[in-house]
């Protein structure tokens, strides 16, 4: 009889999972708590133009990301660079141009988007195997068994996995048996990478940046936004800019956020970066589906891939997955992909 695995969270880490699995004789469910799949990739569709609110980056060190896009026949394409970029370093004076190093690393993103993945991996699951709107609320552990009960549904499985953030899982789903203390201590103190980002795109008619020699690049120690890049696509027939807002702003409104980013706009490309078609933003922070409110300041990455994640739970049969858990880029979409192959072959062992 195939062993019933119940995978909790449908981003990238809980579909290749499921991918992964399913292509080794697994039965799998895969549960996701919101009405989309892909967790923090995001890409959005505005005017016609794909943009990323979420991940969005890879690069030639990323090596399991790169066999799985080979393997799922994903093409990718350098991060425009080219032409100078703009630097603000003050509030008293214009953003000045300079020429961004010529040995740096390069970026590469997906041609199509980066949800690109998302759909070749779950092209083959059923509607059974795939549901959103399962919001996990409780885990049972019973003798030969362990339940996972959602607001509306209850699912019984031989194993358990979970790919929600390790400190959102701890604070939102409850137990039937006790976890362990030190793995609730580490789970509490893991940063969930995304979680103070503030992502905007803008969506323009033409790349005026690339008529004035600009690559689209700019940084700014003033804000609001403190970076921003060419997010044009791999034809380039549509034309895009994307950055970062300073995380300071999470509680202004998005009103207040675009008008402060227009001012900055023109004082960067002029009168052509407030003409823009459409402007859209994600605030991480108040995803609720991603991370809890609480005070502590956590340090990018601190606890990633902790040994406690490398342990089996609950008599064996729950695992804790994610990005953050992988001890190999822990929070990067590699790191998804890195936790994935090395729990694929612990289960292969085990049953």
């Amino acid at each position: 009889m195939k062993k019933k695995i119940v995978i909790i969270g449908g981003g990238l880490s809980g579909l290749y999972l499921g991918y992964k699995l399913k292509k080794e004789g697994f039965s799998i469910q895969i549960l996701e708590a919101n009405n989309r799949i892909g967790g923090r990739i995001f890409t959005k569709k505005n005017d016609h133009t794909k943009v990323e609110l979420g991940a969005t980056w890879l690069w030639r060190y990323n090596e399991e990301l790169i066999k799985l896009c080979a393997t799922l026949q994903i093409s990718l394409f350098e991060q425009n660079t080219k032409g100078d970029a703009l630097y603000e370093a003050s509030n008293t004076n214009l953003p000045e141009r300079f020429q961004l190093p010529g040995n740096q690393e390069i970026s590469y993103r997906i041609v199509g988007g980066t949800a690109t993945i998302l759909e070749k991996l779950s092209s083959d699951f059923s509607e059974d195997e795939l549901q959103c709107n399962q919001k996990v609320v409780r885990i049972e552990d019973q003798e030969n068994s362990i339940h996972v009960l959602t607001e509306n549904a209850t699912f019984t499985a031989d194993m358990v996995i979970s790919t929600m953030p390790p400190q959102l899982l701890v604070n939102t789903v409850h137990f039937s048996s006790q976890l362990d203390l030190n793995l609730i201590e580490i789970a509490n103190n893991t940063h969930t990478w995304m979680k103070d980002s503030i992502k905007f795109a803008l969506v323009y008619k033409t790349p005026f940046w690339k008529e004035k020699g600009l690559s689209g690049v700019g940084f700014s120690n003033v804000g609001p936004f403190t970076e921003i890049y060419d997010h044009s696509d791999f034809e380039n027939n549509h034309f895009a800019l994307m950055g970062f807002l300073n995380a300071g702003l999470a509680n202004e409104t998005k009103a207040y956020r675009e008008e402060k980013l227009r001012a900055q706009l023109f004082n960067f490309f002029g009168e052509a970066g407030k003409n823009y078609l459409y402007y859209d933003e994600k605030v991480w922070s108040k995803e609720d589906l991603l991370h809890v409110d609480n005070t502590t300041f956590l340090n990018p990455h601190v606890n990633n891939g902790h040994p406690v994640y490398q342990q089996d739970y609950l008599n064996g049969k729950f695992i804790i997955a994610g990005s953050e858990t992988s001890p190999s880029y822990g929070g990067y979409m590699e790191g998804a992909i890195y936790r994935g192959n090395q729990i694929v072959e612990q289960l292969k062992n085990k049953f």
